[in-house]
């Protein structure tokens, strides 16, 4: 499999630690640490959020919020709505 990564880049412009773009052929995911967050399904656009860490820590969700476009009122809407799916990423 190839893949691709790359680290998430602050406000500033810096190069972030631990903090990371992941590209497969099938998906996009945004890692914290070595816990997957999300991940963006290519075919379709559908969201996974890992059901446990997906709102972890401030830093986590200052990157989760960068990687999605869109802030945390809206990430638990589309939640509730079923838009996007809390599952196991970190099986």
């Amino acid at each position: 499999m190839n893949v691709q990564v790359e680290n998430m880049v602050s406000r500033k412009g810096n190069v972030v630690p631990n903090q990371f773009k992941v590209f497969t052929k099938n998906a996009v995911l945004f890692q914290s640490y070595s816990r997957v967050i999300v991940k963006k399904r290519l075919k379709d656009g559908q969201i996974y959020l890992d059901k446990q860490y997906w709102d972890y820590s401030r830093t986590t969700g200052e990157y989760r919020r960068r990687f999605l476009g869109e802030g945390i009122a809206t990430t638990r809407q589309k939640i509730e709505a079923g838009e996007y799916k809390l599952v196991n990423l970190n099986k």
